[in-house]
């Protein structure tokens, strides 16, 4: 059983910045990718933002030079650094774990800017 469980989320003023983490425990195993996704209401969940085991990033064109993924593999922590934060980037932002046979997601985390 694997265990995903984000934080950081919550209320911010548009052009603020907020640092969501997600923490990965149980019987893990081997790790491919971990990676950040958002689903705004009435939207499909889409990318923001994906880093492999090796430390390749990968970030969608709507949040790239705002927001930095980044990860602590000894903790088995991601964490999303998003910088200059606006409306449309109110979602739910969930942790995905890609792992060497299932994936795993976490149960996501409210991040809404609004002034």
């Amino acid at each position: 059983q694997v265990q995903l469980v984000e934080s950081g989320g919550g209320l911010v003023q548009p052009g603020g910045s907020l640092r969501l983490s997600c923490a990965a425990s149980g019987s893990i195993g081997s790790i491919y990718a971990m990676a950040w996704y958002r689903q705004a209401a009435g939207n499909q969940r889409e990318l923001v933002a994906s880093i492999t085991s090796g430390s390749r990033t990968n970030y969608a064109d709507s949040v790239k030079g705002r927001f930095t993924i980044s990860s602590d593999n000894a903790k088995n922590t991601v964490y999303l650094q998003m910088n200059s934060l606006k409306p449309e980037d109110t979602a739910v932002y969930y942790c995905k774990l890609t792992g060497a046979i299932l994936s795993y997601w976490g149960q996501g985390t409210q991040v809404t800017v609004s002034s």
